[in-house]
């Protein structure tokens, strides 16, 4: 399991001293005539002082009736008291099995250390559920039938469930007939695929599982290149036995979604498909379909042309630090579906003008500006845990860089260092020059190189850049003293860049985020002052709209993160 935590579970029988007490209920019935009057007192008290007295008495070995066997473990109890709290136990002694008047029974299946920890839950109603026992006290607890202490030890690891551990739970829910943690952690395992797919167990699934979990329309994914990514990696694990089992993985693999670039140099290169013919039609097939015009790739019903729908994660943005008017540790956290902004944990540091990214379920915070000096520090934020740590530097220090993640690799780009002036990805200013720029340079990690594509329309420093349905948008920014609000997008296909609607507000040095198939443009400034409104773009409609609430802080030069909400 992932964690060591663990919980103490409360039965139904509350006992006296706990910090929950209830005073007696009085009830007054009456009638005409005085005499009918009666007075019903409910002590709520009563049945766990009733418990703890049992429980001593069998501490004490006296009244006890039975003795239960486990291993080499014997325990003195109570019929009565057994029956009552558990089915198995009543079944045994009412029933017309020899157990019902034999005065020692032995439980098979159960070891005594964990029949002993049930036993005091009846008596006591407290038993404490831990990483350590989990896995032999739920089978036991059903053994006993106490669907209670069953149903928190589900609760338990539901609790628990991680990209490490989500697919044994799963199959550990399956063998016991956990239905809704079963759900839960098959749930869990195709949201986070991502991080699932790296780890031992996933590596350990057997063909029809890995078959079941990838065919899943519900699997989350940014691409379809982990799906593919992930079957190569099962084969990989153990080759000699799993390479009979590429076709048959490869045709839940949507490989018409994926980039036509990806198709040619990645998926055509891979040796594992270069020797399968049946894999080399599946890419052929794909090829294809990039090759038909956009209505009649909607015609087609192959399983493998169908985008996947996963269930979307509830997502909040986090703005983190920035300009106001100058360096500040402040870091912001808005709720989409509540509509709220809240303070979360401030930066270890003033910092602005810095590469904000998320990566691996971390938010990265690189590099920046700290109301003095460039830094080439940076910071993690877990959203668990609500805190930053600080990990390895960069090499140079940097300053309204750019930050992406490509290949599960996170990239610091350009940037200013306090004296010499670097080229942006998207326009930027030239420090030689002295200009604002309209080019753009695209990068190339598989040749390690930056070449140049089509300019935009207008030269932009301070421009807010991202990424929506695989276009890239350049909002905002400046030329000389003039701050713009005019929005283009550029579309990698053509490489063309076209004109949309623009900003309500004029704004350079905006954070940018996309979520739920939205562009959101945070902060900035205006020319005079910083800003603390928020604008998004809808795609479809070709509109801005102004989100109700406003940060708590105008700010510049922030960095802009979407992350899953913390449950």
């Amino acid at each position: 399991m992932h964690s060591s935590a663990a919980t103490t579970v409360t039965g139904p029988h509350t006992m006296e001293g706990e910090s929950i007490k209830l005073s007696p209920q009085t009830l007054i019935q009456g009638g005409d005539d005085e005499k009918n009057q009666r007075t019903i007192t409910v002590n709520p008290a009563h049945m766990g002082k009733a418990f703890k007295v049992m429980n001593e008495l069998r501490s004490k070995q006296l009244l006890c009736d039975v003795m239960i066997v486990a291993e080499d473990v014997e325990i003195e109890a109570h019929r009565v008291v057994l029956a009552a709290c558990s089915p198995y136990f009543c079944a045994m002694f009412t029933g017309d099995m020899s157990e019902s008047k034999a005065k020692k029974i032995e439980i098979k299946d159960v070891d005594g250390q964990t029949l002993s920890k049930l036993i005091d839950y009846i008596y006591t109603a407290e038993i404490e559920v831990t990483e350590e026992n989990v896995q032999v006290l739920l089978p036991a607890a059903s053994l006993l039938q106490l669907m209670d202490v069953r149903q928190n030890c589900c609760d338990f690891l539901q609790s628990q469930l991680h990209p490490t551990n989500c697919l044994g739970i799963r199959a550990f829910a399956d063998v016991h007939t956990c239905t809704d943690l079963l759900q839960q952690a098959n749930a869990y395992a195709e949201q986070h695929f991502p991080e699932v797919m790296l780890g031992e167990e996933f590596l350990s699934l057997s063909l029809d599982q890995v078959c079941s979990l990838i065919s899943s329309d519900k699997l989350t994914v940014s691409s379809e290149e982990k799906v593919f990514e992930a079957v190569i990696s099962w084969i990989n694990y153990e080759k000699e036995t799993r390479l009979e089992h590429m076709a048959k993985l490869m045709e839940h693999v949507r490989l018409p979604l994926l980039p036509r670039d990806y198709l040619v140099q990645t998926v055509e290169e891979e040796a594992l498909i270069k020797n399968n013919n049946t894999c080399k039609d599946f890419l052929i097939e794909a090829m294809k379909y990039h090759l038909l015009p956009l209505d009649q790739r909607l015609l087609i019903k192959n399983p493998r042309t169908k985008p996947r729908t996963p269930v979307s994660l509830p997502k909040v943005m986090i703005v983190v630090g920035g300009q106001a008017p100058k360096a500040i540790r402040s870091v912001e956290c808005y709720d989409f579906e509540e509509d709220r902004w809240d303070q979360i944990a401030e930066l270890p540091s003033r910092r602005c003008r810095a590469g904000v990214v998320f990566m691996a379920g971390h938010v990265y915070a690189v590099g920046g500006f700290n109301g003095s000096l460039r830094v080439r520090t940076v910071d993690v934020y877990d959203g668990v845990k609500d805190q930053w740590t600080s990990i390895a530097s960069m090499q140079e220090r940097r300053s309204t860089l750019g930050a992406a993640v490509l290949n599960d690799l996170l990239y610091a780009v350009g940037g200013f260092d306090g004296s010499t002036g670097k080229l942006y990805a998207v326009g930027g200013y030239d420090g030689a020059s002295r200009q604002c720029l309209s080019t753009v340079e695209q990068y190339n990690p598989a040749t390690n190189e930056w070449i140049y594509v089509a300019d935009m329309s207008t030269r932009r420093s301070g421009a807010g850049v991202g990424v929506l349905s695989g276009q890239l948008y350049a909002t905002g920014g400046h030329d000389g003293p003039l701050v713009r609000k005019s929005v283009e997008v550029y579309d990698p296909g053509t490489n063309t860049w076209k004109q949309v609607a623009d900003m309500n507000m004029c704004r350079r040095n905006a954070g940018v985020c996309a979520v739920n198939g939205l562009l959101y443009v945070v902060g900035g400034d205006d020319g005079s002052c910083n800003l603390a409104s928020v604008e998004y773009y809808n795609p479809v409609t070709d509109k801005w709209t102004l989100l109700p609430t406003n940060m708590s802080t105008g700010r510049s030069y922030a960095g802009v993160a979407v992350i899953h909400k913390s449950l």
